[in-house]
């Protein structure tokens, strides 16, 4: 499975970006899409997943309510509606599949968010 993200950028505080990802190869085989973030200094962490069953969702507790993620019907690409961006939430974003685990990642798109 290969994964293509984009849509980063640099926005003021309380601006929004959308994220989106691309899968492409065996995407039958999987049951999951999602976005992690690494800040600098700081592990990666998972942001927000989607199931690609019956599209159920969770969110990092810092991003519920201002984040959104979702997918197309064909289910191979995922999207991430960040909205009332912080600047903590600076940060590179890194689209991820699963199929029993987070197997796959696609290269980061940064987010920079100005104070």
């Amino acid at each position: 499975v290969q994964l293509q993200a984009s849509g980063g950028g640099l926005v003021q505080a309380g601006g929004s970006l959308k994220l989106s990802c691309t899968a492409s190869g065996s995407i039958y085989s999987l049951s999951g899409l999602g976005w992690y973030r690494q800040a600098p200094g700081k592990q990666r962490e998972m942001v927000s997943q989607i199931t690609t069953a019956g599209r159920s969702t969770w969110y990092l507790d810092s991003v519920k309510g201002r984040f959104t993620i979702s997918t197309n019907d064909a289910k191979d690409s995922v999207y991430l509606q960040m909205n009332n961006l912080e600047p903590e939430d600076t940060a590179v974003y890194y689209c991820a599949a699963a199929v029993r685990l987070w197997d796959y990642f696609g290269q980061g798109t940064l987010v920079t968010v100005s104070s």
